[in-house]
């Protein structure tokens, strides 16, 4: 977005006069805003996943955004996805992204502590056109139930629950990937609290850490994407 009278290029260069306090700012936000939002909306969504993000709202959940979902769906295919976990099922939004990128024979297990969810998934997978043997539902604290999984038996691991046990979402990750194999946690930002150090609620310095811990770790390729509240990936390094 170009102000009047006023070249980007010298914006952008400093070789033109510089803006009032705040005009080149403002500029630029609303241009990374404008661009976010088209990015994010690029992906268009079908009426399964149009039904099953209703639902999700009805249930007062806030499901992934299209682009994070669009994301995930290139991330399951990019790495040719079989054995997947997610650790939140809510209404289905999130695991129709993840189903369409895996393999034909790929099958998720996706976790959540509420079995009324796990139903509206069910329904929204179905919808979708998956076979029920795509999908494996385990009712649980995630932190009950990860250590329970296979070490070494999954491509992938999405992490949308409780932000304050990513840390701990992280270290089962970690033994359940193969080499090779992602692991994206949703809602880095935290609402933007995780952006601000005036911030110091647990979850904000939580959230912090884990970004800390996942860009500096020599096991993890760390990327963070914009996509709706910060999509946190990292692909766990061949040989480790």
């Amino acid at each position: 977005m170009q102000s009047p009278g006023r070249s980007t290029t010298a914006r952008r260069t400093g070789t033109g006069p510089g803006p009032r306090t705040g005009d080149g700012e403002r500029a630029i936000s609303g241009n990374r805003q404008a661009s976010w939002a088209f990015a994010d909306a690029f992906v268009a969504e079908d009426d399964a996943l149009v039904r099953a993000r209703a639902r999700s709202h009805a249930e007062g959940l806030r499901p992934v955004s299209p682009g994070t979902g669009a994301a995930l769906r290139l991330l399951a295919a990019a790495g040719g996805a079989k054995a997947a976990v997610e650790i939140g099922t809510g209404a289905g939004v999130s695991g129709i992204h993840l189903l369409r990128g895996m393999r034909r024979d790929g099958v998720l297990t996706t976790v959540d502590t509420e079995p009324d969810r796990q139903q509206l998934a069910r329904e929204a997978y179905r919808e979708a056109g998956f076979a029920a043997n795509r999908s494996r539902f385990i009712c649980g604290s995630a932190l009950d139930v990860l250590p329970r999984l296979t070490d070494g038996g999954y491509d992938l691991v999405f992490c949308d629950a409780d932000r304050r046990e990513y840390l701990d979402y992280l270290d089962e990750a970690m033994r359940l990937l193969r080499p090779g194999g992602v692991v994206c946690f949703e809602g880095a930002f935290g609402r933007g609290r995780a952006l601000d150090a005036a911030h110091h609620d647990d979850e904000a310095l939580r959230l912090r850490e884990l970004m800390r811990v996942v860009r500096d770790s020599p096991h993890l390729a760390p990327v963070l994407l914009p996509t709706d509240d910060g999509l946190l990936c990292a692909v766990r390094a061949l040989g480790t």
